[in-house]
C-alpha cells in the first residue's frame, strides 16, 4: 500500500511530537489488551522512586534504614509509591520522610523494570529546604541521612545503587538526553508506544504505522509474563510474523513518560513513548542450522499483516535527526531486569 503525502504528514507531525519529549492521550491499545489488566497500585502493580542528590562536594546523600531485614544499613532515599500520588510527589515525600530534607526532580536518569508489576523510576534531585535528619529523628522510616563521599567505608543495603550513583554523577557532567520529567497524562495500563524504525545505510528511514481509526503510532500492552519492553515485541510479531525471527527488536531507551496516578485503578498505569529500532540478524541459518550469508534488500521486511503499513521518513531534518538517535541514543535509558 502507498502511503500518501497526507497521511505521510500525520506521521511525520506525531513523531516529531514525540521528538520534542511531548505526551499524547492514549485513547486505544492496539495490542495485547486481552492479556492485560488495568493498572492498580498495591495490587498488580508496584512502582518504586529512588532519589539520586549530590551536595556541592559531590556527596551523595544516603540515608540509614530502620527496617529489621537492613536495620543500619545504608541506602538512597527510595520508597513505593502511594495511592493518588504522581511519581514526583512521592519522591519528594520519600526524600522529606527518610532525610529530613525537600527537594525538586531534575529529571529522570533511568528506568528499570520487571515486567508492567514493579517498576522503578530512578530520579536526579536538588536539595530546596529542610533539615538532614539526625539519631535524634530517627523513626520507622529512617534512623538517620547522611552525605557520603563514595570512598568512606559504609555498610550498604544493596550494591544496585552504585550504578544509580555513577548515572547520577555523570548526567551532572555531562547529560547525555534532555530533561525527562513525567508528563501528567492519564493512562490506564502500563503500555508501550512505539516509535518503531527500520533504516538502511544510514540514508532512508522508515516508522511502523497502524493505519486505523487513522495513521498512529502503535501503541501495547504490557504482559505480565514479560518485561515492559517486550510490547514491541508483540507488534512485530502481530505485524511480520514471517521476518520476526531474522530480525533483532532493541527498545532504545524514552523520549518520555507518561502518568498520572489520581484515580485509583482508573489512572495507575504508565504510558513508555520509546524508540525502538528493527536491526537485522546477520547470523542466519538454514533449515539443517547452518551459517548462511545475510542477504539485505535495503527495505524493511514486508508487512503481513493489513493493519499496519511502513512509512518512509521524507522530510530531510526529521529523517537526519531519525538516523543519528538510533546511532548515539540521547534519550531515557530503560533497563529491563526480567
Amino acid at each position: 500500500m502507498e502511503v500518501t503525502e497526507e497521511e505521510r504528514r500525520q506521521v511525520e507531525e506525531q513523531v516529531e511530537r514525540m521528538l520534542s519529549g511531548q505526551g499524547s492521550d492514549v485513547t486505544l491499545c492496539d495490542t495485547g489488551m486481552e492479556a492485560s489488566k488495568p493498572a492498580t497500585l498495591r495490587k498488580n502493580v508496584t512502582y518504586i522512586v529512588a532519589a539520586v542528590i549530590f551536595n556541592d562536594k559531590e556527596e551523595v546523600l544516603m540515608v540509614q534504614e530502620a527496617k529489621q531485614d537492613c536495620y543500619k544499613q545504608w541506602y538512597l532515599p527510595a520508597g513505593r509509591m502511594e495511592v493518588g500520588e504522581s511519581l514526583v510527589e512521592a519522591l519528594k515525600r520519600e526524600v522529606k520522610e527518610e532525610a529530613g530534607l525537600e527537594c525538586e526532580a531534575i529529571t529522570l536518569l533511568l528506568i528499570q523494570e520487571q515486567g508492567p508489576q514493579w517498576i522503578r523510576f530512578i530520579f536526579l534531585a536538588k536539595v530546596t529546604g529542610g533539615t538532614l535528619k539526625t539519631l535524634t529523628a530517627a523513626d520507622q522510616e529512617s534512623l538517620q541521612a547522611s552525605w557520603w563521599d563514595r570512598q568512606s567505608a559504609l555498610s550498604l543495603r544493596g550494591r544496585d545503587i552504585l550504578r544509580l550513583i555513577e548515572c547520577g554523577l555523570k548526567y551532572r557532567q555531562e547529560p547525555w538526553h534532555p530533561v525527562t520529567l513525567p508528563i501528567d497524562m492519564s493512562c490506564r495500563h502500563v503500555l508501550q508506544r512505539l516509535l518503531l524504525v527500520f533504516n538502511h545505510n544510514d540514508e532512508k528511514i522508515w516508522v511502523l504505522v497502524i493505519k486505523a481509526p487513522v495513521f498512529h503510532l502503535p501503541t501495547a500492552a504490557a504482559v505480565k509474563t514479560h518485561a515492559v519492553t517486550w510490547a514491541a515485541n508483540m507488534v512485530v510479531q502481530e505485524a511480520m510474523p514471517t521476518a520476526y525471527y531474522d530480525y533483532d527488536v532493541n527498545t532504545l531507551g524514552l523520549f518520555s513518560l507518561q502518568h498520572n496516578g489520581r484515580q485509583h485503578g482508573k489512572t495507575d498505569g504508565v504510558c513508555f513513548n520509546t524508540l525502538v529500532a528493527l536491526v537485522p540478524d546477520h547470523v542466519q541459518r538454514n533449515e539443517d542450522g547452518e551459517k548462511v550469508e545475510w542477504k539485505g534488500t535495503g527495505r524493511p521486511p514486508p508487512v503481513e499483516n493489513s493493519r499496519y503499513v511502513w512509512c518512509e521518513v521524507q522530510k530531510q531534518t526529521l529523517k537526519e535527526k531519525l538516523l543519528e538517535m538510533t546511532k548515539n541514543t540521547s534519550i531515557l535509558p530503560v533497563h529491563s531486569l526480567y
